[in-house]
């Protein structure tokens, strides 16, 4: 299931203090994770090229057009041969349906909840936040998600997207940045101990500890609509896949950044080919 980048909208002002906030985190350390400067623990990871022709396909795998030279593709599924290949994994909120009730049977402690008990929900996909809160919730939590990564790293895939970073704008006050980052540096660890390199996925508030997280490069939706591709290509030399959902923010972004950046269009269900409402374009 993909995210519909809706809620990080650009926001300079917010940005500026969590910024702030951050790099005095960073500068007092944090209570889990190495220090490891992110240029050593990722040195033997495959990095993705600027400006590749790339595939959303989390809808479904199928066979990539002829010119496409990197896909991302569910945890689930296998990466597809002779590409530059992302695995994603939801890593700080549930999968919707079943997945809810593993959760709850197995883990249910590490299930975000509001004060009442009652669980702290992403409305618009109705998946419950982890709790990412503390350095114990964290550890554990990496129980789970950690082998998650191994698998990518298993099955042959180049790198993962860990999806939901921005859990924290959804958590009613529970959550910080400074929360998602920590479990991030963890992921980013578990990443580049595996030979993957690991993506942000979304949220500019977080660019700021891009290097001491240990982020490679981005995935981004919808930066033309918020206006933020350039922060982005900025951080990352122009290490992003960008994905738009509308044909007017698609042209937007090709004008704006198409030289440089990786730019596709994709239909909102990020539907199978064949399927109906199948959206794909790059320029």
């Amino acid at each position: 299931m993909h995210r519909a980048h809706t809620q990080s909208l650009s926001r300079p002002g917010r940005l500026a203090a969590c910024a702030a906030v951050l790099l005095l985190a960073a500068a007092c350390g944090t209570d889990d994770g190495d220090d490891t400067p992110a240029t050593d623990r990722a040195k033997a990871v495959r990095q993705p090229k600027a400006d590749t022709v790339f595939d959303y396909q989390l809808g479904g795998p199928y066979p990539p057009d002829d010119e496409v030279r990197a896909v991302s593709r569910d945890r689930s599924a296998e990466p597809a041969k002779g590409m530059y290949n992302v695995c994603y994994v939801n890593a700080f909120q549930t999968q919707p349906g079943d997945a809810i009730g593993w959760w709850k049977k197995k883990h249910p402690d590490l299930l975000l909840k509001d004060d009442d008990g009652s669980l702290v929900i992403d409305d618009d996909w109705e998946e419950p936040l982890l709790d990412i809160s503390t350095p114990g919730k964290r550890r554990e939590l990496m129980d789970v998600v950690g082998p998650w990564i191994d698998g990518c790293a298993k099955s042959g895939y180049d790198a993962v997207e860990p999806d939901n970073l921005d859990s924290y704008e959804r958590s009613d006050d529970l959550l910080t940045p400074e929360h998602a980052a920590a479990f991030a540096k963890l992921l980013a660890d578990r990443a580049h101990g595996r030979g993957l390199a690991i993506a942000q996925k979304n949220t500019t508030d977080l660019l700021p500890e891009r290097g001491r997280i240990g982020f490679d490069f981005a995935v981004v939706e919808e930066c033309a609509a918020y206006k933020e591709c350039g922060e982005f290509a900025d951080a990352y030399d122009d290490k992003v896949f960008a994905v738009e959902y509308t044909r007017d923010d698609y042209r937007t972004a090709c004008d704006a950044w198409g030289s440089r950046l990786s730019i596709t269009l994709r239909d909102r269900d990020v539907s199978p080919k064949g399927a109906k409402g199948y959206v794909f374009a790059q320029c």
